[in-house]
């Protein structure tokens, strides 16, 4: 009888055994399908930086609601950051401290092949995201500085952004154009809302300002002083054209800034940049939360932000998440 029992104790214990092997191979493969899963859940990051500018431009204005439309549409936490803009964001990506960022079109180009203010400093990790709304180059002045053209500027205190920023080099090309160079001027390196409170208080006499139209910094100086934009004739623009493709003409309307007739200037394009090294996925994503939600932008330029024309004027790699959305919507 003791035999019989040791036996039945032995069999069950094998049996037991068994099934406990079977479950353990059965969870070890859950575990790595887990594991699998889990790495491609950590393919997504929890958190983005958009690079914007500083906080009296356009770019800052939007970062805010892409940064919202963003977190919204895909979980992902994502915060729109003050920056230096466009030259200081490509190098700001290129050293892991954003994921996203606003840039010139022609910063982005002189970024990626290593030429201008990124001579000998290529920066190879960053592809385009899509196309936004032309950035107008505005030459602001006031009334009380006299200034009327550019010839005006010899000797004058101007301020042309910080050096290596995209409206530094815009600043550069149109005094070239127009025969002049930044030995010609007293240039001043300050940033948007600088600029124009220099203006208001008679510190310097003219500031370039390379912005979507209307730009706050310049909207809040004309409400305590005169504004006046110094355009760029058609023969001047289409010289500055021929010579750097990704400019075109453009148009600073009557009752901008209460200026009382259209001031015919140029603008570059804006648009976001992503790191390369993002998920398809995730950018886009992005794209789509963006471009799918352009009536949940109130700043003026958002009526410019259109699916069709996201790849107009870009000149630097398309990332494939975003080529993926374009590709939809043709």
């Amino acid at each position: 009888m003791r035999k019989k029992q040791c036996k039945l104790l032995m069999l069950l214990s094998i049996f037991a055994l068994m099934i406990l092997a079977a479950c353990g191979s059965d969870s070890g493969g859950n575990s790595k399908e887990t594991t699998g899963e889990g790495s491609k859940s950590s393919d997504k990051p929890k958190f983005l930086s958009l690079l914007t500018g500083g906080t009296q431009g356009t770019y800052y204005a939007l970062g805010g609601t892409f940064a919202d439309l963003i977190t919204t549409e895909t979980g992902i936490k994502t915060t729109a950051e003050v920056s230096q803009a466009s030259a200081a964001n490509m190098t700001a990506l290129q050293d892991g401290k954003g994921e996203i960022a606003f840039v010139q079109t022609d910063i982005a180009y002189y970024a990626t092949e290593g030429t201008l203010m990124f001579d000998g400093n290529k920066i190879d990790t960053i592809s385009a995201l899509g196309a936004l709304y032309p950035e107008t180059v505005q030459l602001v002045t006031t009334e009380a500085s006299g200034i009327k053209t550019y010839a005006d500027l010899k000797g004058k205190k101007v301020s042309v952004g910080a050096p290596g920023s995209g409206t530094y080099a815009n600043a550069e090309q149109l005094l070239e154009i127009h025969g002049l160079t930044m030995d010609d001027i007293k240039a001043q390196n300050l940033d948007f809302g600088e600029s124009t409170d220099g203006l208001q208080s008679g510190q310097i006499d003219a500031a370039f300002i390379t912005a979507g139209t209307p730009t706050g910094a310049v909207e809040a100086l004309n409400a305590t002083t005169k504004v006046n934009i110094v355009g760029v004739d058609s023969g001047k623009a289409d010289e500055l054209i021929d010579k750097y493709p990704y400019y075109a003409k453009d148009t600073v309307k009557a009752g901008s800034y209460g200026i009382a007739n259209d001031v015919e200037t140029v603008s570059v394009l804006a648009m976001l940049a992503v790191k390369k090294d993002l998920p398809e996925e995730v950018v886009y994503s992005m794209t789509k939360a963006i471009y799918d939600n352009t009536d949940k932008i109130s700043h003026d330029k958002g009526r410019f932000i259109k699916a069709e024309t996201g790849l107009d004027g870009i000149s630097i790699e398309i990332h494939p998440g975003a080529q993926k959305y374009f590709d939809e919507k043709k």
